[in-house]
């Protein structure tokens, strides 16, 4: 995806984590999303490398630096358009997974699930605030800004960000299966706030790099198991409406946290974003956990009574 974020918020992903829940099992769904966002954040690392191209374009085809942008950015656009090809290619059947749209209508959901729905909508919606203001063109001006840091080497460290970004994902489905989702959700994203708060008090570029890369260890563990946690606590015919309204939640929180980010950075303190992203990020993961400790996924349940599913 080509936008000022650094991630996919398209409709396309909301589809695709309400259909890959139906191509596996329970045990196995968590997996399915972490190896679904190792392909996405894949392709932002080497987004994030790609940085260095104007400056490539620049030295080689000896243009000016205003051209080399211009490249770039019709290369993104290429890269964007190629990227839609693929699709036509899925087979039909992968929609089978599915009922019939009658049945998954949004004015056909069930009370209940529209309740936790609701819930999830307003935390996820904090949470993308949060992450607004650590949005990745944010962050890459703060350290221009505060160090001096230049384009290729916000590339290579953007660039290393995404790859332990990968990494988390895979490891996040290994701690999942061990302390359960909303575990991995909470206990993973809570200590990545503070490492980011406390990045704007380092005082040399490599402290403030090391403190963001530490917390790109850990903050990705929330996306493979908040997607499986949200697609396994409605029932099947609902996930399709619960994965579309809570992305549009996120993606309406996206559209506030940059601005709003960027508006404290230029009037309140350079680096207000990363301590308002940090400090509401802290408070979604102490608010989701407290409302949604006791629902369990249906492979969480396994062995338990009645009474112990919602203990």
């Amino acid at each position: 995806m080509v936008n000022g974020t650094g991630r996919d918020r398209g409709p396309a992903a909301a589809v695709a984590q309400a259909l890959l829940p139906g191509t596996t099992t329970d045990e196995r769904r968590t997996w399915a999303m972490a190896r679904y966002n190792v392909v996405i954040d894949t392709g932002h690392a080497l987004g994030a490398l790609a940085a260095v191209v104007p400056t490539l374009l620049v030295r080689v085809f000896q243009i000016s630096d205003a051209a080399g942008h211009m490249w770039t950015f019709f290369g993104g656009g290429a890269a964007l358009m190629i990227a839609t090809v693929p699709y036509f290619f899925l087979p039909s059947a992968i929609e089978q997974v599915e009922p019939p749209p009658a049945i998954s209508r949004p004015d056909n959901v069930d009370p209940s699930t529209r309740g936790i729905v609701r819930k999830l909508m307003v935390l996820f919606g904090l949470d993308s605030i949060g992450g607004g203001f650590l949005s990745s063109s944010l962050v890459a001006y703060w350290f221009f800004q505060r160090y001096g840091t230049s384009e290729v080497q916000l590339a290579w460290s953007f660039f290393a960000a995404r790859t332990l970004n990968v990494v988390s994902h895979l490891a996040a489905a290994w701690i999942a299966r061990r302390i359960g989702l909303l575990n991995t959700m909470v206990f993973t994203q809570l200590p990545s706030s503070i490492f980011v708060m406390l990045a704007p008090a380092a005082p040399t570029a490599t402290a403030a790099a090391a403190l963001f890369l530490t917390r790109e260890a850990l903050v990705e563990m929330d996306v493979p198991t908040r997607q499986s946690y949200v697609v396994a606590v409605v029932p099947p015919s609902s996930r399709t409406y619960a994965s579309g309204m809570t992305n549009a939640t996120r993606n309406a929180g996206w559209v506030v946290g940059p601005l709003v980010g960027g508006t404290a950075m230029q009037h309140v303190a350079l680096a207000a974003p990363l301590l308002i992203g940090g400090a509401l990020k802290i408070v979604y993961d102490l608010a989701l956990y407290g409302s949604f400790r006791h629902p369990r996924p249906p492979e969480e349940r396994v062995g338990l009574t009645s009474r112990e599913e919602y203990s």
